[in-house]
């Protein structure tokens, strides 16, 4: 083995250590955990086999949970994927005053936690005394109970998801878009092309890379931002209609102290991230423009 060699060891080392300690090590010991069962009290655990990963295929509540994680990935899609894309391309390319005023405006939720948002949109969604109701009582229109009702319940955790994550995402894709070569703006403006020509030929390719990025941490952060908001207003109600495979793995760990059921939903969240993560890689990067 050359010096070199050694040398890159030697430095890759520390983190091969905290990667194995701190990530294969606990993930291998849920696997282990997942066959047994335990209520996280006891000394004892009890192998049950595949028990566990055969009781939640047989419920009708994991069809319901992917159903819920399905609708949560696809409105936080829109929210801080989608209206991000947009907003950044008018930022960066048709206002011209003001923009440090909207870039700060818009960033700002960012900084804030996601349980200083929760109790915000809390009071914001309050049916008796919140500004929404407040407004819609002036239509004569009854205020829904945001977080009482199936699926809107969904909406709104989004929502509050969308506000903290925006600014962020924003600012992301708004150093995509200015990085974007003017002259090849300046160049299709002479020839007459329409804002909306310039953006589907010219920003779409030149900032897929960013947008790839941005849409994969939408997709696998944004599940997880998830947790805070709905262990604050919901607990996961009602009747499990604003859980989903993050937090129904939290619920059965320190709700129902059922580790082992638990671990075979991490299992499973696992694999669906796999099987996500398998199909961006095999079909979204064929499309993605990388400038070397």
């Amino acid at each position: 083995m050359s010096k070199n060699n050694k040398e890159a060891i030697l430095y890759l080392l520390p983190a091969a250590v905290l990667f194995l300690v701190f990530y294969y090590w606990p993930l291998l010991q849920n696997i282990y955990l997942s066959v047994f069962s335990w209520n996280m009290i006891s000394p004892y655990q009890k192998f049950v086999g595949l028990d566990n990963f055969i009781t939640i295929f047989s419920s009708a509540e994991l069809i319901k949970i992917l159903i819920n994680t399905v609708l949560f990935v696809a409105i936080m899609l829109v929210l801080n994927f989608v209206l991000p894309y947009f907003y950044s391309f008018i930022l960066g390319h048709l206002v011209h005053r003001w923009t440090a005023f909207y870039r700060s405006a818009l960033f700002l939720p960012s900084t804030l936690s996601l349980a200083v948002a929760s109790i915000l949109f809390l009071w914001i969604y309050n049916p008796l005394a919140g500004p929404i109701n407040i407004v819609l009582s002036q239509f004569d229109i009854a205020s829904p109970r945001w977080f009482k009702e199936n699926y809107l319940v969904i909406f709104a955790i989004c929502t509050i998801i969308g506000w903290k994550v925006f600014g962020y995402n924003l600012i992301v894709m708004l150093a995509a878009m200015v990085a974007v070569p003017k002259e090849m703006i300046e160049a299709a403006k002479l020839e007459n092309a329409s804002n909306w020509v310039i953006f589907k030929k010219i920003i779409l390719p030149m900032t897929s890379s960013t947008a790839i990025y941005v849409f994969t941490i939408t997709v696998v952060f944004g599940l997880q931002y998830v947790l805070v908001p709905v262990n604050m207003l919901t607990q996961g109600g009602p009747d499990q209609g604003s859980s989903n495979l993050v937090y129904i793995i939290y619920q059965y760990a320190f709700t129902f102290f059922k580790a082992g059921t638990s671990a075979a939903y991490a299992v499973i969240t696992m694999v669906c991230y796999l099987i996500f993560l398998f199909v961006k890689n095999k079909y979204l990067e064929k499309k993605v423009y990388y400038e070397n």
